[in-house]
């Protein structure tokens, strides 16, 4: 008996239908071009390439605009293709969360690096040491004891590591307070091995600033202008600080625009994600980033199950969401009635009163709440230009 293919998920928002089924068409070692989106298998991760390059575009004009340098976050896109979008857009380097982000880069030419973060141990120190044999790898800090041992080793191998201190701003991860920053300072300043490359925040506080936009700007300017005044203190005690760094997407509209501040290191922007658009950071449309899944189970009334779960997306929401993603139309825009805040390792639910008019082999989307984080679980990304798939692209530095 022939068998009906699967038919069109009926659900409908604003009279727009949020995706259709059609046949799974991959091969083994990929997705092959040309091929529609919707007749690849789920659950896959898929880029919008005509939004993701105007992504690009727009906040490398913004940061022009503002008149401070690009350097945006590697861990958000992990993939070697996009850093060069960016870099032709006028990024002058990245800021990497892994010391392998650094060396993927540097591996693909690119040299100008700032590792965010501490070379606690001896084998972070030495591949930092290493790395800047192939590039000008700075280093984020927020000790004595740090620069101490970065000094001490970087002096033996005969090189000279540029460093940043992190100056915390309110987030209360890592960081210090005015006093303790010149204080490291002076002491990056008085060693070999070590010299002082200015200083640096990431405002993550600003995903949990609760009430409108302009609340979250102000919290923005707020931050970068403590950044300003640790420099400040820095430059009156007759040391130099070349670089005045902020970071995060959150706070692309008004830390970078604080006089004083030399660089903005955004990273979300690349994609944009569902934290994001709830943070009014991004609208829906420009959101470049879904995860396309199919309904595998209808037995409960008011729930469908599909066939993605923790182990495609990530929960890392902000304080104003506690689901998995949002479930989106073809045009992106969030269907009212549906909510996806259970998950499980291959199995996700998604729940609400629109769920009873799904079927198994329905397909949905998925905005996802972070991109960083749900990027660094696939190993090939489908590259779509409209609804046709143009390339697939390979995460590098995922562990």
């Amino acid at each position: 008996m022939r068998r009906r293919p699967a038919r069109s998920l009926q659900l409908r928002h604003r009279n727009r239908r949020v995706a259709r089924v059609g046949r799974c068409r991959c091969r083994a070692d990929g997705y092959a071009p040309m091929t529609l989106v919707t007749d690849l298998d789920t659950p896959i991760l898929v880029i919008d390439r005509a939004q993701m390059e105007e992504n690009i575009r727009a906040m490398a004009n913004r940061m022009h605009t503002a008149g401070v340098a690009l350097r945006p976050h590697f861990k958000t896109s992990k993939m070697i293709e996009v850093a060069k979008l960016q870099i032709a857009a006028g990024a002058v380097g990245f800021t990497c969360a892994t010391l392998a982000e650094v060396e993927a880069l540097l591996d693909a030419g690119i040299t100008d690096l700032f590792w965010a973060h501490a070379p606690a141990t001896p084998a972070k120190r030495a591949r930092i040491i290493a790395a800047n044999r192939h590039g000008r790898v700075s280093v984020g800090l927020d000790s004595r004891a740090l620069v101490e041992a970065l000094a001490a080793d970087a002096a033996v191998a005969d090189v000279t590591i540029p460093v940043r201190v992190e100056v915390d701003t309110g987030l209360r991860r890592t960081g210090v307070d005015e006093a303790a920053a010149l204080d490291i300072a002076q002491l990056v300043a008085e060693l070999p091995g070590v010299e002082l490359d200015g200083v640096y925040m990431h405002e993550g506080q600003l995903a949990s600033v609760r009430g409108n936009r302009a609340d979250l700007q102000n919290a923005g300017s707020d931050a970068a202008m403590q950044l300003v005044a640790a420099a400040e203190r820095i430059r009156a005690a007759g040391i130099p600080v070349p670089v005045v760094s902020v970071g995060s997407t959150p706070g692309w509209d008004s830390a970078p625009f604080v006089l004083g501040v030399t660089e903005a290191r955004p990273g979300t922007y690349v994609f944009f994600d569902a934290n994001q658009w709830r943070l009014g950071s991004a609208t829906v449309d420009q959101c470049a980033l879904h995860l396309h899944a199919t309904v595998i189970s209808t037995v409960r009334e008011g729930e469908a199950a599909i066939d993605a779960g923790i182990k495609a997306l990530s929960s890392d929401g902000s304080n104003r969401d506690t689901s998995f993603g949002i479930v989106v139309d073809v045009a992106g825009e969030p269907v009212d009635g549906l909510h996806f805040e259970r998950a499980y390792e291959e199995h996700g639910v998604i729940e609400g009163h629109v769920a009873d008019g799904m079927r198994v082999g329905d397909r949905i989307r998925i905005l996802p709440n972070h991109a960083c984080g749900v990027v660094n679980m696939w190993s090939r990304i489908a590259l779509v230009d409209g609804d046709r798939v143009v390339d697939q692209w390979t995460p590098v530095a995922r562990h």
